[in-house]
């Protein structure tokens, strides 16, 4: 049966051209999984616990320093959130920008290591279909995902496909926030880059303003797991994505 979409994405009548963002006043910071669903796992430590923290850490940096954003988090605590509920809460709130944070896996080596922000789009490697399908496969977690999504299967590439033909009508913006945030990661937390990549993520799908998915490491190469399960290291990570932030913002607001 050939997997179907929705058809009430908000973002097909805009698909047409990008929109220019304008002030960044409010902000929806989305630590991945949760709850029910520890996301990739070690013996050790679990994804959405450290997506929790770096979150968490980097909101703190945003209140303090830039006072005049609203941060909103998607969960603030160990709970599970529908993926579709995680964009709705940002389009709810008029997000100016939405940042959904996750810890990376590989299957099958332990040295693959390095960050990579994705934005929506379709995807150019294998590697990048596998990423958004593992995301994606949080919907089978959910009671009623076969309504919520009409049919879409997480295992299914021409489901993902489909999903990625919509285009994104802050795709530019999405771009330019995600190139921030690799660089930053290579120059203030002096982790490598994987670079800026597309795929068809279900949390960025149905989000009304600039959106990214931030993979902050791989938790199946032992230093990057050690890294990114220590304060230090979640300190760091958030402080780099706090710079991309402010840099992002900076450049936003310049343009009013």
């Amino acid at each position: 049966m050939t997997p179907v979409l929705p058809q009430d994405n908000p973002k097909q009548d805009q698909q047409q051209a990008e929109v220019r963002p304008g002030r960044l006043r409010t902000v929806v910071l989305d630590p991945g999984h949760g709850g029910k669903d520890p996301g990739t796992m070690t013996r050790r430590n679990r994804e959405s616990r450290i997506v929790l923290k770096i979150a968490l850490e980097l909101g703190r940096r945003i209140k303090e320093e830039l006072p005049g954003v609203k941060v909103i988090f998607t969960r603030s605590t160990d709970v599970f959130i529908e993926l579709n509920e995680r964009s709705a809460i940002a389009n709810r709130n008029k997000a100016d920008l939405f940042i959904s944070i996750h810890v990376n896996a590989s299957p099958s080596s332990s040295r693959v290591n390095g960050t990579e922000t994705y934005t929506m789009g379709l995807h150019k490697t294998n590697g990048n279909l596998d990423v958004a399908k593992r995301e994606n496969a949080v919907i089978l977690k959910e009671s009623n995902y076969k309504e919520n999504y009409q049919g879409f299967d997480p295992d299914s590439p021409l489901a993902h496909i489909m999903l990625a033909n919509y285009q994104h009508a802050f795709m530019n913006s999405s771009v330019d926030f995600a190139q921030k945030v690799e660089w930053s990661f290579k120059k203030n937390a002096e982790r490598p880059s994987r670079g800026v990549k597309q795929a068809g993520f279900l949390v960025l799908w149905r989000t009304t303003m600039p959106s990214v998915l931030v993979e902050t490491g791989y938790i199946t190469n032992p230093d990057e797991e050690r890294y990114l399960a220590s304060e230090e290291g979640q300190n760091e990570m958030a402080n780099a994505i706090f710079r991309a932030f402010k840099a992002y913002k900076d450049e936003v607001d310049a343009v009013e």
